[in-house]
Protein backbone atom coordinates (compact mmCIF):
# COMPACT_ATOMS: atom_id res chain seq x y z
CA UNK A 1 0.00 0.00 0.00
CA UNK A 2 1.26 3.49 -0.77
CA UNK A 3 -0.41 6.86 1.47
CA UNK A 4 -0.39 10.23 0.28
CA UNK A 5 -1.20 13.21 2.53
CA UNK A 6 -2.06 16.50 1.92
CA UNK A 7 -1.57 18.35 4.50
CA UNK A 8 0.08 21.70 5.89
CA UNK A 9 1.55 19.97 8.81
CA UNK A 10 3.40 16.99 8.32
CA UNK A 11 5.61 17.46 10.66
CA UNK A 12 2.89 16.58 13.50
CA UNK A 13 2.92 12.84 11.72
CA UNK A 14 6.71 12.31 12.38
CA UNK A 15 6.16 10.59 15.67
CA UNK A 16 3.88 8.66 15.52
CA UNK A 17 5.25 7.36 11.62
CA UNK A 18 8.58 6.69 13.54
CA UNK A 19 7.05 4.68 16.55
CA UNK A 20 5.97 1.07 17.17
CA UNK A 21 3.73 -0.92 14.70
CA UNK A 22 3.97 1.93 12.14
CA UNK A 23 7.52 2.15 12.02
CA UNK A 24 7.65 -1.32 12.03
CA UNK A 25 5.57 -1.37 8.93
CA UNK A 26 7.31 0.98 6.72
CA UNK A 27 10.49 -0.39 7.70
CA UNK A 28 8.75 -4.14 6.25
CA UNK A 29 7.76 -2.54 3.35
CA UNK A 30 4.44 -3.03 4.25
CA UNK A 31 3.92 0.34 3.30
CA UNK A 32 5.24 3.43 2.25
CA UNK A 33 3.82 7.17 2.79
CA UNK A 34 4.80 10.41 1.15
CA UNK A 35 3.70 13.92 2.24
CA UNK A 36 2.73 16.56 0.25
CA UNK A 37 2.24 20.33 1.23
CA UNK A 38 -0.34 21.84 -0.48
CA UNK A 39 1.00 25.08 1.10
CA UNK A 40 3.66 24.91 -1.81
CA UNK A 41 1.24 24.88 -4.39
CA UNK A 42 -0.45 28.01 -3.93
CA UNK A 43 -0.09 30.27 -6.64
CA UNK A 44 -1.57 33.24 -4.14
CA UNK A 45 1.73 35.72 -3.96
CA UNK A 46 1.23 35.77 0.04
CA UNK A 47 1.31 32.45 -0.27
CA UNK A 48 -2.11 31.78 1.59
CA UNK A 49 -4.24 28.35 1.60
CA UNK A 50 -7.20 30.02 2.80
CA UNK A 51 -9.54 32.76 2.43
CA UNK A 52 -13.16 34.26 3.96
CA UNK A 53 -16.22 32.93 3.23
CA UNK A 54 -18.38 34.08 0.17
CA UNK A 55 -21.78 35.15 2.30
CA UNK A 56 -20.00 36.01 5.58
CA UNK A 57 -19.40 34.08 8.41
CA UNK A 58 -16.79 33.38 11.11
CA UNK A 59 -13.44 31.39 10.33
CA UNK A 60 -11.57 30.98 7.25
CA UNK A 61 -11.96 28.60 4.45
CA UNK A 62 -9.39 26.42 2.20
CA UNK A 63 -9.02 27.78 -1.11
CA UNK A 64 -9.76 25.07 -4.00
CA UNK A 65 -6.53 26.26 -6.19
CA UNK A 66 -3.83 24.65 -3.75
CA UNK A 67 -5.59 21.47 -3.39
CA UNK A 68 -6.23 20.68 -6.70
CA UNK A 69 -2.59 21.51 -7.97
CA UNK A 70 -1.32 19.15 -5.15
CA UNK A 71 -3.92 16.26 -6.21
CA UNK A 72 -2.64 16.90 -10.13
CA UNK A 73 1.39 16.67 -9.09
CA UNK A 74 0.73 13.46 -7.46
CA UNK A 75 -1.71 12.34 -10.33
CA UNK A 76 -3.41 9.21 -8.20
CA UNK A 77 -4.89 6.71 -10.68
CA UNK A 78 -8.48 6.13 -10.55
CA UNK A 79 -8.82 3.57 -8.15
CA UNK A 80 -7.24 4.97 -5.67
CA UNK A 81 -9.24 6.29 -2.62
CA UNK A 82 -8.97 9.50 -1.75
CA UNK A 83 -10.34 10.57 2.11
CA UNK A 84 -11.08 13.62 3.30
CA UNK A 85 -11.13 13.65 6.99
CA UNK A 86 -14.07 15.66 7.99
CA UNK A 87 -16.35 15.95 10.76
CA UNK A 88 -19.51 15.41 8.61
CA UNK A 89 -18.00 12.08 7.14
CA UNK A 90 -18.85 8.43 7.44
CA UNK A 91 -17.89 7.42 11.10
CA UNK A 92 -14.55 5.09 11.29
CA UNK A 93 -15.46 1.87 11.91
CA UNK A 94 -13.42 -1.06 11.97
CA UNK A 95 -15.31 -2.61 8.78
CA UNK A 96 -14.64 0.57 7.08
CA UNK A 97 -10.80 0.05 8.51
CA UNK A 98 -10.82 -3.65 6.72
CA UNK A 99 -12.40 -1.99 3.64
CA UNK A 100 -9.44 0.72 2.93
CA UNK A 101 -7.03 -2.33 3.58
CA UNK A 102 -7.82 -4.06 0.62
CA UNK A 103 -6.33 -0.79 -1.29
CA UNK A 104 -3.33 -0.33 -2.83
CA UNK A 105 -3.68 3.46 -3.22
CA UNK A 106 -4.92 5.97 -0.28
CA UNK A 107 -4.90 9.62 -0.41
CA UNK A 108 -5.46 11.91 2.62
CA UNK A 109 -6.56 15.42 2.54
CA UNK A 110 -6.32 16.80 5.85
CA UNK A 111 -7.60 20.26 6.13
CA UNK A 112 -7.38 23.41 8.71
CA UNK A 113 -9.66 26.12 9.71
CA UNK A 114 -13.35 26.80 9.15
CA UNK A 115 -13.46 24.20 6.35
CA UNK A 116 -12.55 23.24 2.81
CA UNK A 117 -14.51 25.14 -0.18
CA UNK A 118 -17.04 22.83 -1.51
CA UNK A 119 -15.58 22.10 -5.02
CA UNK A 120 -12.59 20.17 -2.84
CA UNK A 121 -15.34 17.96 -1.43
CA UNK A 122 -17.70 17.62 -4.59
CA UNK A 123 -14.94 16.86 -7.28
CA UNK A 124 -11.58 15.04 -5.28
CA UNK A 125 -12.74 13.27 -2.86
CA UNK A 126 -14.30 9.24 -3.15
CA UNK A 127 -14.17 8.96 1.07
CA UNK A 128 -15.25 11.21 3.78
CA UNK A 129 -14.28 9.76 7.64
CA UNK A 130 -15.08 10.95 11.02
CA UNK A 131 -13.30 9.62 13.85
CA UNK A 132 -16.67 11.33 15.91
CA UNK A 133 -18.65 13.46 16.49
CA UNK A 134 -16.50 16.42 17.51
CA UNK A 135 -14.37 19.03 16.23
CA UNK A 136 -10.66 19.30 16.20
CA UNK A 137 -8.55 21.96 14.88
CA UNK A 138 -7.57 19.95 11.45
CA UNK A 139 -7.92 16.78 10.05
CA UNK A 140 -3.93 15.24 10.78
CA UNK A 141 -5.11 13.53 14.01
CA UNK A 142 -8.04 11.90 12.58
CA UNK A 143 -6.19 10.99 9.44
CA UNK A 144 -3.47 9.36 12.16
CA UNK A 145 -5.92 7.80 13.76
CA UNK A 146 -7.44 6.12 10.13
CA UNK A 147 -4.07 5.34 9.30
CA UNK A 148 -3.00 3.70 12.14
CA UNK A 149 -6.49 1.43 12.25
CA UNK A 150 -5.62 0.65 8.29
CA UNK A 151 -1.97 -0.21 8.19
CA UNK A 152 -2.22 -2.15 11.60
CA UNK A 153 -4.67 -5.12 9.44
CA UNK A 154 -2.24 -5.11 6.46
CA UNK A 155 -0.76 -8.54 5.94
CA UNK A 156 2.57 -9.12 7.88
CA UNK A 157 2.24 -5.88 10.06
CA UNK A 158 0.63 -7.42 12.93
CA UNK A 159 3.16 -10.76 14.81
CA UNK A 160 -0.28 -13.29 15.19
CA UNK A 161 -2.47 -12.83 11.94
CA UNK A 162 -5.16 -14.30 14.34
CA UNK A 163 -4.90 -10.75 16.34
CA UNK A 164 -6.93 -8.30 14.16
CA UNK A 165 -10.17 -10.82 13.44
CA UNK A 166 -10.34 -11.16 17.00
CA UNK A 167 -10.27 -7.22 17.76
CA UNK A 168 -13.01 -5.92 19.09
CA UNK A 169 -15.55 -4.93 16.50
CA UNK A 170 -13.80 -7.43 13.74
CA UNK A 171 -16.83 -9.82 14.50
CA UNK A 172 -19.56 -7.67 15.73
CA UNK A 173 -18.57 -8.22 19.33
CA UNK A 174 -16.99 -6.40 21.95
CA UNK A 175 -13.55 -8.41 22.46
CA UNK A 176 -13.82 -10.56 25.36
CA UNK A 177 -11.19 -10.09 28.56
CA UNK A 178 -7.50 -11.24 28.86
CA UNK A 179 -5.38 -12.23 31.13
CA UNK A 180 -1.23 -13.32 31.73
CA UNK A 181 0.98 -14.52 33.99
CA UNK A 182 0.59 -14.53 37.18
CA UNK A 183 -2.51 -16.62 37.85
CA UNK A 184 -3.30 -15.55 41.18
CA UNK A 185 -2.37 -11.91 41.37
CA UNK A 186 -3.07 -10.84 45.15
CA UNK A 187 -5.94 -12.73 45.75
CA UNK A 188 -7.21 -12.26 42.14
CA UNK A 189 -7.61 -15.81 40.16
CA UNK A 190 -7.88 -16.23 36.60
CA UNK A 191 -10.65 -17.83 35.21
CA UNK A 192 -9.82 -21.58 35.43
CA UNK A 193 -10.97 -22.77 32.25
CA UNK A 194 -8.30 -20.65 30.66
CA UNK A 195 -5.94 -22.86 32.63
CA UNK A 196 -8.01 -25.93 31.34
CA UNK A 197 -6.24 -26.95 28.48
CA UNK A 198 -9.57 -27.31 26.97
CA UNK A 199 -10.04 -25.06 24.07
CA UNK A 200 -13.46 -25.68 23.14
CA UNK A 201 -14.71 -24.60 26.52
CA UNK A 202 -12.37 -21.62 26.35
CA UNK A 203 -13.63 -20.66 23.06
CA UNK A 204 -16.93 -20.98 24.84
CA UNK A 205 -16.32 -18.97 27.42
CA UNK A 206 -14.52 -16.52 25.36
CA UNK A 207 -17.93 -16.12 22.98
CA UNK A 208 -19.64 -15.76 25.84
CA UNK A 209 -17.84 -13.18 27.60
CA UNK A 210 -17.57 -11.05 24.54
CA UNK A 211 -21.48 -11.35 24.48
CA UNK A 212 -21.80 -9.98 28.24
CA UNK A 213 -19.53 -7.57 27.43
CA UNK A 214 -21.50 -6.21 24.23
CA UNK A 215 -24.78 -6.44 25.95
CA UNK A 216 -23.35 -4.17 28.94
CA UNK A 217 -21.63 -1.37 27.42
CA UNK A 218 -22.51 -1.47 23.68
CA UNK A 219 -26.29 -2.99 23.36
CA UNK A 220 -26.69 -1.21 19.90
CA UNK A 221 -24.33 -3.93 18.18
CA UNK A 222 -26.22 -6.96 19.22
CA UNK A 223 -28.59 -6.14 16.64
CA UNK A 224 -26.19 -6.59 13.72
CA UNK A 225 -24.84 -9.88 14.89
CA UNK A 226 -26.39 -13.34 14.29
CA UNK A 227 -27.27 -14.97 17.72
CA UNK A 228 -28.33 -18.44 18.50
CA UNK A 229 -31.52 -19.12 20.91
CA UNK A 230 -29.56 -20.42 23.74
CA UNK A 231 -27.85 -17.06 23.48
CA UNK A 232 -30.37 -14.50 23.10
CA UNK A 233 -31.90 -16.06 26.16
CA UNK A 234 -28.80 -15.39 28.13
CA UNK A 235 -28.85 -11.68 26.85
CA UNK A 236 -32.44 -11.59 27.83
CA UNK A 237 -31.29 -13.28 31.62
CA UNK A 238 -28.39 -10.19 32.02
CA UNK A 239 -31.26 -7.42 31.39
CA UNK A 240 -33.32 -8.62 34.06
CA UNK A 241 -30.22 -9.15 36.16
Amino acid sequence: MHIDILTLFPEMFEGVLRSSILKRAGENGAFTHRFINFRDYTTNKHNKVDDYPYGGGAGLVLTPQPMFDAMEAINPDKEARVILMCPQGEPLTQRKAEELSEENHLVFLCGHYEGYDERIREHLVTDEISIGDYVLTGGELPAMVTMDAVVRLLPGVLGNEQSAPEDSFSNGLLEHPHYTRPQNFRGMEVPEVLTSGNHAKIDEWRRKESLKRTAARRPDLLDKVELSDNEKALIEEWKKS
